[in-house]
């Protein structure tokens, strides 16, 4: 079986925007590196055994950064156990205490978010550039709609695409100023037009790395879409070089549905990518049941994998010609297994979860030996 059956197709390809690389420890985020995927905790950072577990649940689910804030001394005090018992690159978010990102850097932050609306003065700015730049640290411009500056706001009357990106471009011309380009950029807001016109203003204005976010999109399923339509909608359109789904819900369902939206994209391939119809009275088993007992015993899977779950012959095979793995509903208690494509054997409806279960860590064992070997012969 091909890993994937959809990534060769032209008419699938998007063309990203040409970007300036930097690192967000030892993740490459711009120029031709994959899209990464971060979220953030909300355990109090200063509790750091609380803050590390959640941090460990963001790498079984995927995440190649998270961000953690640093409000008050007690978390950056704690940030450097944080850091050491993590596996991803931590980036330390901090407003209104420019002393905070010193203190950060110090701790080992791969990266620090600053936003330029509650920073402080543009020496207070310098400071933390000459402790991120002391310490190794990567940066990211953070604007957000709901905090703008003061006087953008009175020059524009309210937040705007226009006082979004200006306020990232003048933050970016202190840090090139002094030298420092070892930066990205967001410009959120919770309104999907505003945050869409933004980015395409910044995305044409300069060449560093964006960050995408719809911020305070809202709880799982209305933050979903609307991250989905306005991100995807930049993602479309190349722009985008690392995104973090913004949720009123556990972290972790933050990584699934950034991935989620890469896979849809056609961007990045992580775990098992399922293919369902929405059932009707012609599936010949449960399909959504199905379903949902697919997808939480295959969340532990990372190899990429197509996998069609269709419950009857009028799409089911056609499906299946495009999927690493298919099932397909042919009534009377069982349907056809398709394997890369080609049918292979019929299946009891009964035996359906575990089979196909067992076949698809199968096949991931396979590839993950495969790519070993390769690596081992380089």
């Amino acid at each position: 079986m091909s890993q994937d059956h959809t990534h060769i197709r032209p008419w699938r390809h998007i063309e990203r925007r040409k970007s300036r690389q930097i690192f967000v420890g030892k993740v490459p985020v711009g120029g031709d590196a994959p899209i990464s995927v971060q979220s953030m905790t909300n355990t109090l950072t200063a509790d750091a055994a609380a803050t590390i577990d959640q941090v460990r649940q963001l790498e079984e689910a995927g995440a190649d950064i998270v961000r953690v804030s640093c409000p008050d001394v007690e978390s950056t005090a704690a940030l450097s156990t944080i850091v050491r018992e993590s596996k991803v690159p931590i980036v330390a978010d901090i407003h209104f205490h420019y002393r905070r990102g010193i203190e950060a850097a110090k701790a080992g932050a791969a990266c620090l978010r600053i936003n330029p609306g509650n920073i402080g003065s543009a020496a207070r700015v310098k400071d933390v550039i000459q402790a991120a730049r002391d310490h190794g640290c990567s940066m990211r411009i953070g604007v957000n709609a709901g905090s703008l500056e003061k006087e953008l706001l009175e020059k524009y009357g309210e937040p705007c695409p226009d006082a979004m990106v200006e306020s990232a471009l003048s933050h970016a011309r202190i840090l090139q100023d002094h030298d420092f380009h070892n930066f990205k950029i967001s410009v959120k807001a919770s309104d999907i037009f505003m945050t869409v016109a933004a980015y395409n203003q910044l995305a044409d204005a300069i060449d560093c790395p964006l960050h995408l976010g719809i911020t305070e999109a809202g709880a799982l399923r209305t933050g979903t879409v609307k991250s989905a339509i306005g991100m995807g909608n930049l993602l479309w359109a190349g722009i985008g070089d690392t995104i973090r789904v913004s949720l009123a819900a556990d972290p972790v369902e933050e990584i699934k549905v950034g991935f989620d939206l890469l896979k849809s994209l056609g961007l990045r391939h992580r775990g098992v990518n399922i293919i369902a119809c929405p059932s009707c009275a012609r599936q010949g088993f449960n399909v959504i049941k199905t379903v949902e007992a697919l997808e939480e015993r295959l969340a532990h899977i990372a190899t990429p994998m197509s996998l069609s779950i269709i419950g009857c012959v009028v799409n089911g095979p056609g499906e299946a010609l495009m999927t690493d793995l298919g099932f397909t509903g042919g009534g009377k208690g069982s349907g056809m297994v398709y394997m890369a494509g080609k049918p292979d054997h019929k299946l009891a409806n009964e035996d359906m979860v575990e089979h196909i279960v067992g076949l698809v860590e199968q096949r991931a064992a396979e590839l993950k030996a495969a790519e070993l070997q390769a690596q081992a012969a380089e």
